[in-house]
C-alpha cells in the first residue's frame, strides 16, 4: 500500500536531474585509448571497474530514492534539506571514482571512496527516517521498519570497515564496498521479501 497523496513533484524531479548530472560527470572520465589495439584497453581496467561500481551505486541510490518518495505525503522543509544533504553526498562519487581510477585502486583513494559511501548511506538513513515518519502503521509494519534500520546499519558498518581496511588492503576494501551494494539491489526491506514469499506459500494461486 502507498499513500493516496504524493509530495511536491519538484523534489523528485530535482533529485532525478542531479543524479543524471552526476552520472554524466562520471562518463566524462572514460577516455578512449590512443592506440588501435585491444591491448590498449587493458590499462583502462581501473577506470572501467570504478565506473561500473559507481554507476551501480548511483542506480541503487536512484531506485531506493524513487521507491521511498512514493511513501512521502508532504514535502516538508526538513525533508527537502535532508534530501539536499543526501544529494550532496552522492555528488562526491564522481570525484572519488576518478581518483580511484587514476591511482589504480591505491589505499588512500579507496579509503576516501568508501568514506563517501558512508556519508551517502548515513544521509539516506536520515532521509528514510524522515519519510517513514509520514507512513502509517497500516502501510508499513514495525517489523519491516526494524529490518530497514538493520539494513542501513549493516551497510553503514560495512562501508566503515571497508574504509579502514582499504588503508592496508585497498582491493579487499573495494571488494567489501561491492558486496555491501547487494543489500540494496531491491528497495524493499529483506523482511518484506520473505513475507511476500511466505504469503504466496500459504495462499497459492489456484
Amino acid at each position: 500500500m502507498r499513500p493516496e497523496t504524493s509530495p511536491d513533484n519538484r523534489v523528485a524531479a530535482f533529485s532525478d536531474g542531479v543524479i543524471a548530472v552526476i552520472i554524466t560527470l562520471m562518463v566524462l572520465e572514460l577516455k578512449a585509448p590512443d592506440a588501435d589495439t585491444f591491448s590498449a584497453l587493458w590499462p583502462l581496467w581501473p577506470t572501467v571497474l570504478s565506473y561500473a561500481v559507481s554507476y551501480l551505486f548511483i542506480a541503487i541510490v536512484w531506485l531506493n530514492h524513487r521507491h521511498l518518495m512514493q511513501y512521502a505525503r508532504h514535502a516538508t522543509s526538513r525533508l527537502i534539506w535532508v534530501n539536499f544533504a543526501h544529494l550532496f553526498a552522492v555528488s562526491l562519487v564522481p570525484f572519488t571514482t576518478a581518483w580511484v581510477a587514476r591511482t589504480i585502486l591505491a589505499a588512500a583513494p579507496v579509503a576516501v571512496y568508501a568514506a563517501v559511501f558512508v556519508g551517502v548511506n548515513a544521509a539516506y538513513r536520515v532521509f528514510e527516517s524522515e519519510v517513514l515518519k509520514q507512513v502509517g502503521a497500516a502501510q508499513m509494519g514495525e517489523q519491516e521498519r526494524r529490518m530497514r534500520r538493520r539494513r542501513s546499519l549493516s551497510t553503514l558498518l560495512i562501508f566503515v570497515a571497508a574504509s579502514l581496511t582499504a588503508l592496508v588492503a585497498p582491493r579487499i576494501g573495494f571488494a567489501m564496498i561491492c558486496a555491501a551494494l547487494f543489500l540494496y539491489l531491491r528497495p524493499e526491506a529483506p523482511f518484506h521479501w520473505r513475507l511476500r514469499g511466505f504469503r504466496r506459500t500459504r495462499h497459492p494461486v489456484k
